[in-house]
């Protein structure tokens, strides 16, 4: 009697350990779960963790409630403005009512990529092509409400969608970028236009310096020929004023009147006396040098510093009648 008893109770322990097997279930974290008992849909819906259900009887099926990234196929469309394109989107969206996305629905996932899909080739008819390369945000939105709009019923929340690639044909990206060649060359000119009548504004009020002071024009002039002559890699021909020229002679004059005059005959002194009184005083007195002008002894030192610094020797000497120093050939 004792042994029929232990029998039954192992018996009962061993059929009570496989009805807790078979009917245990578990419910992770981002899951929700739906029981259908003999096909009907129970009002509950098994939240995450450990939960019990009829064996045999109730069927649990587990809902994915995470965002869900599927990639929209590339849909060919012709936009209004008649251009032939290549369209890529991507689409994120989750489950929010596990048991309309069991019930509504064969298969929400499928569902949507062909929601996605026909609502791609929609706004690719009813956009032209500069609202697809530059105004996506507003075709985002757009193609977010188209979609979101049945996929309520099914239970899925359309989170977000965005318009990955635009593929345009090989003719049409060369007529885009020769029209943006010549908006930029067109831009380039009114830019060098504007440039050169704001030098050409500079020039005028420095011609009116210059004009104020002739000095300014020579020093400007030599400063000219130190930058041009800091290379070194050719031949310079000066324009060497005749002012300067004259100045440099009236500067030997004195230098040649105050050498001695050449011994002559011996003549009466009667004679002698009489020649020298014959010569005006301008002559038998020499030509001081501070009487110069010191605007001219300022030019001429100014002149020759800057020419000793970056100019080369010049060996060919200076030819009064050319006005001017020579080179070679030149």
């Amino acid at each position: 009697m004792i042994e029929e008893l232990v029998t039954a109770g192992v018996a009962l322990a061993s059929v009570g350990t496989v009805y807790a097997m078979a009917a245990a279930r578990v419910v992770k974290q981002y899951e929700r779960g739906v029981v259908l008992r003999l096909g009907r849909l129970r009002s509950g819906v098994r939240g995450p963790g450990f939960t019990m259900i009829v064996p045999f009887v109730d069927r649990l099926q587990k809902v994915n409630m995470q965002i869900v990234t599927m990639p929209v196929p590339g849909q060919d469309g012709i936009t209004r403005d008649n251009v032939t394109v290549r369209v890529d989107a991507v689409i994120y969206f989750k489950v929010v009512s596990a048991a309309d996305a069991v019930i509504q629905v064969e298969d929400y996932r499928f569902a949507v990529s062909q929601m996605a899909q026909t609502s791609l080739r929609s706004i690719i008819g009813k956009s032209e092509l500069d609202d697809l390369l530059s105004n996506r945000e507003k075709l985002n939105q757009g193609l977010e409400l188209m979609i979101d709009s049945p996929a309520v019923e099914w239970g899925v929340s359309i989170d977000r969608v965005e318009i990955k690639d635009v593929s345009l044909p090989e003719t049409m990206k060369r007529s885009m970028a020769r029209q943006a060649e010549a908006d930029r060359e067109r831009r380039a000119r009114v830019i060098n236009a504007d440039a050169e009548l704001q030098a050409s504004k500079k020039l005028a009020e420095a011609a009116g310096v210059m004009s104020e002071q002739p000095a300014a024009l020579q020093l400007r002039l030599l400063q000219t020929v130190v930058a041009v002559a800091a290379e070194k890699n050719s031949t310079l021909v000066l324009p060497f004023p005749v002012e300067l020229l004259r100045f440099l002679e009236r500067a030997q004059q004195p230098a040649q009147q105050a050498a001695p005059p050449p011994p002559q005959a011996q003549q009466p002194s009667g004679g002698t006396d009489r020649t020298q009184q014959s010569l005006p005083e301008a002559q038998q007195r020499p030509i001081q040098p501070q009487e110069l002008s010191a605007q001219a002894q300022q030019l001429l030192a100014q002149w020759q510093q800057s020419m000793q610094e970056q100019l080369p020797p010049v060996e060919t000497p200076l030819d009064p009648d050319f006005g001017g120093s020579k080179s070679g050939q030149d």
